[in-house]
């Protein structure tokens, strides 16, 4: 049994006091008076402390996002295995930073992150849930590709690096199906060009809106949905149109798209805290100038964009590219969606309530509520008044099991 000073009601988006959370096996099992809990073994005494659901990020890159600066051309000189073992530390870490599930939302190496998730569910290795794109469905030479190699090697690039890669509505189906076949739980496509892809321009479609659709299709016969990389405004709305389900990044979007999206309930996850990472930390890395220049296009830009979609009442979720910088920091973007337009229990509601809800696993998380998923953090003070407490969680539960504990040793039993 835990027994914090508060509880946090993402449902109601409401502070709860004199509560005590009830944990049995995996599951709670039901919220109780405070008064009411026995002293013993089985209490948890969090005093100080709020306790909330475990936070979730809809935009995770475990595996292969690590960028040295120098573009995605140097994912040939990594290994499968190299980025498994990779993703294995940053599981890890994500888990230790309160962020008990993530949608690992694309990487190069095809289904190194499916191994993971995999890996994660047999008790192998400790990290959060995951819900796997697989590959990116990308066009030749687009967002999700492997670009800036010189003519005579681009031919000879490993299958699983490009396996994404499709042109035309037969084409995108039949990738659609084998990725999802191969273990995906969702499909990501590349609707336009990316910041971090050489080459390419993120205000450009780089999909057809049939070609999207098809997509949509697919994943509609499979009972799951698909996550659209889109910066440009005409992108967006394609892709918006498409029946996607959720948009990302969202940076260049216009009035039109904005209201597109508020019309079809198509959420936004906007990763706004990388796009500072990207410009203080890029000269020490290394970016290249197209990486700064497209960073600066998109930036302000996508946090206005933001603040009009809270305005408009666009479904926000919570996602922030964690892999463009280190692992753990997730929660630093929480305070980006306060800064621009939503209230701390807002914010809060997006990494857990809403998110589950963007999943489809409203039945296993993002609540304190009986018969969920015992995924819990805590944190000192109250972040329904200061999301940056967030940044620093001592104490994460998941599945009913203490994965970390760094509470003052006096303030533990």
């Amino acid at each position: 049994m835990l027994v914090p000073e508060r509880v946090i009601d993402t449902r109601r988006g409401e502070v709860l006091r004199d509560r005590a959370v009830v944990v049995e096996g995996d599951r709670i099992a039901g919220l109780i008076g405070a008064a009411d809990v026995p002293e013993g073994p089985r209490r948890i005494d969090l005093a100080g402390l709020t306790l909330l659901p475990g936070l979730s990020d809809a935009h995770a890159h475990l595996v292969g996002l690590e960028d040295d600066g120098q573009g995605y051309a140097g994912l040939v000189t990594r290994s499968g295995a190299q980025e498994a073992l990779a993703g294995v530390r940053n599981a890890r870490t994500t888990l230790a930073a309160g962020f008990t599930t993530v949608r690992d939302i694309g990487t190069f190496r095809a289904f190194v992150d499916v191994a993971l998730r995999d890996a994660i569910e047999a008790g192998w290795v400790e990290g959060p849930r995951m819900l796997c794109a697989g590959a990116y469905v990308t066009c030749p030479g687009g967002g999700g590709d492997i670009t800036g190699l010189a003519p005579d090697v681009d031919a000879v690039v490993p299958r699983e690096l490009r396996f994404g890669v499709a042109s035309g509505v037969d084409q995108v189906r039949a990738t659609v199906r084998q990725i999802l076949r191969y273990g995906a739980d969702f499909i990501k496509v590349i609707a336009t060009g990316a910041v971090l892809t050489s080459g390419t321009n993120p205000g450009l479609p780089e999909f057809t809106e049939a070609e999207l659709r098809a997509a949509v299709e697919e994943c509609e016969l499979a009972g799951t949905f698909v996550a659209a990389h889109a910066h440009g405004a005409e992108g967006i709305k394609r892709a918006v149109r498409a029946g996607v389900r959720s948009i990302e990044h969202g940076s260049l979007m216009d009035d039109e798209a904005i209201e597109l999206m508020a019309e079809r309930g198509t959420y936004l996850v906007a990763d706004m805290f990388d796009g500072d990472w990207i410009l203080e930390q890029g000269p020490r890395l290394g970016y290249a100038d197209e990486v700064i220049r497209k960073t600066v296009l998109t930036n302000d830009a996508q946090r206005e964009g933001f603040r009009r979609c809270v305005k408009a009442g666009v479904r926000i979720a919570f996602g922030t590219d964690a892999g463009v910088y280190p692992h753990g920091m997730n929660a630093r973007n929480l305070a980006y969606h306060v800064r621009y337009g939503q209230t701390p229990m807002e914010a809060i509601r997006a990494a857990t309530f809403v998110n589950a809800e963007l999943f489809g696993w409203s039945d296993r998380i993002g609540a304190v509520e009986t018969g969920l998923l015992a995924d819990l953090i805590a944190v000192p003070g109250d972040p329904s008044e200061d999301v940056t407490l967030l940044e620093d969680v001592p104490f994460v539960m998941k599945g009913g099991v203490v994965v970390k504990d760094e509470r003052p040793k006096e303030d533990r039993p």
